[in-house]
C-alpha cells in the first residue's frame, strides 16, 4: 500500500529543519509544548485520532540534565544534512504508508514474532533477576539524556546499527532466533521502564526505520502504561506487537506499580526505488557517526564488566 500522494507537500516543522535537532541526530524534548502540538496538528496528515492530543499539550515535567556532547565531525553533519533532505521523500515513497501507528497486517512477518513470545519472555525473566546490574538507556546512548536520566529505564542490548552483542545473544538464543525473521532488523534490545517511569515528548532523528514493541511484560491496569505517538495512544498487551513512526512526537508513561518490559526493534522501512537505495545508503553510514560510535564503547565497556565473573 502507497501513501496518499494527493496530500499537498508541508513545510517542516521546527524539529526537523537544517541545523535543527535532529539534524544533529539527536533526541529532542518539545516545548513549549502548546505551540509544538498546535503545529503539529495542522501539519500531520488528516484522520489522526485527535482524540489524545490534549496529552501532547499536557506539560512536561521531567527536567533534562544532560552534558552537551562535543562539536559533531564532519562526517556526522554531511550525513545529518543528507538524512534532513531523505526524510520527506522517505514518507513519499513509504511502502506502507505515512502514519503514526500501523497495522500489523502491513508485516506479514509479526504474527511468526508474536508466536515466540513466551520464548522471549522466560528469557527477560531470568535476566531481570540482574536487572540492577542493566545499564540504564542514556548510559549507553549519550543522546538519550536529553529525555531522562535516571536509572529507570534500562537496556539489555541485542544490536544496533552496526554494534552486534554476541555475548548478550548467546544469553537468549530463543530472542536472538526470533530477530533472524524480521527483515531488514538495524536494532534491538529489551526495553525495561520501571513502575511510575515516564518518557517525555520527543522525536526521533529518521523515519528510514520503522520501530516495533513487543509486549512482554505488561503491568494492569492498562489504561495507565502507553505510548502516544503524533496523538494516537496505545496500550501494550502481551504477546501482541505495534508498531510505529517515531519520527512523529510520542511519548511513554507507566504510571501503575508495576515494571513494563517490551522487545524493543528498528527495522528498515519498506520504500520504492531509488529512496529504497538511499534509504540504505544512509543506514549503512550510520554506524560511523559519533553518535553510534560512542554508544558502541559505552556498551563494550559495560559488556566486559557484566560478563566479567560469569
Amino acid at each position: 500500500m502507497e501513501c496518499d500522494r494527493s496530500r499537498p507537500r508541508q513545510s517542516k516543522p521546527a524539529y526537523a529543519r537544517p541545523g535543527g535537532p535532529l539534524a544533529r541526530g539527536n533526541l529532542e524534548p518539545i516545548g513549549p509544548l502548546g505551540r509544538r502540538a498546535a503545529r503539529l496538528a495542522s501539519r500531520r496528515p488528516h484522520g489522526h485520532n485527535g482524540a489524545s492530543l490534549a496529552a501532547i499539550t499536557e506539560p512536561i515535567v521531567q527536567s533534562v540534565d544532560a552534558r552537551p556532547a562535543g562539536k559533531s565531525s564532519l562526517y556526522s553533519r554531511v550525513l545529518f544534512r543528507f538524512i534532513d533532505w531523505l526524510r520527506h521523500r522517505i514518507a513519499q515513497a513509504s511502502l506502507v504508508g505515512d502514519r503514526p501507528i500501523f497495522q500489523n497486517s502491513l508485516f506479514p512477518w509479526i504474527a511468526a514474532l508474536e508466536a515466540q513470545t513466551p520464548a522471549i519472555r522466560a528469557e527477560l525473566t531470568a535476566l531481570l533477576a540482574q536487572r540492577q546490574q542493566l545499564p540504564a538507556f542514556h548510559e549507553i546512548s549519550p543522546d538519550v539524556g536529553m529525555i531522562t536520566s535516571d536509572d529507570q529505564w534500562k537496556t539489555f542490548l541485542f544490536m544496533g546499527y552496526g554494534l552486534r552483542s554476541e555475548r548478550n545473544l548467546a544469553s537468549c538464543p530463543a530472542t536472538a532466533r526470533a530477530l533472524e525473521g524480521i527483515p531488514g532488523i538495524r536494532s534491538a534490545f529489551f526495553s525495561i521502564l520501571e513502575a511510575g517511569k515516564r518518557i517525555p515528548l520527543h522525536t526521533g532523528p529518521y523515519n528510514g526505520v520503522l520501530r516495533l514493541h513487543l509486549g512482554l511484560v505488561v503491568p494492569e491496569p492498562a489504561d495507565r502504561c502507553w505510548i502516544e505517538v503524533g496523538g494516537e495512544r496505545y496500550s501494550w498487551r502481551e504477546g501482541r506487537a505495534v508498531v510505529f513512526d517515531d519520527l512523529y512526537p510520542h511519548q511513554v508513561h507507566n504510571d501503575t506499580d508495576g515494571l513494563r518490559a517490551v522487545l524493543f526493534v528498528d527495522f528498515e522501512r519498506p520504500c520504492r526505488v531509488p529512496v529504497k537505495w538511499l534509504n540504505r545508503l544512509v543506514l549503512r553510514a550510520a554506524p560511523f557517526t559519533d553518535e553510534i560510535r560512542r554508544g558502541k564503547a559505552n556498551h563494550d565497556a559495560w559488556e566486559k564488566g557484566f560478563y566479567r565473573h560469569k
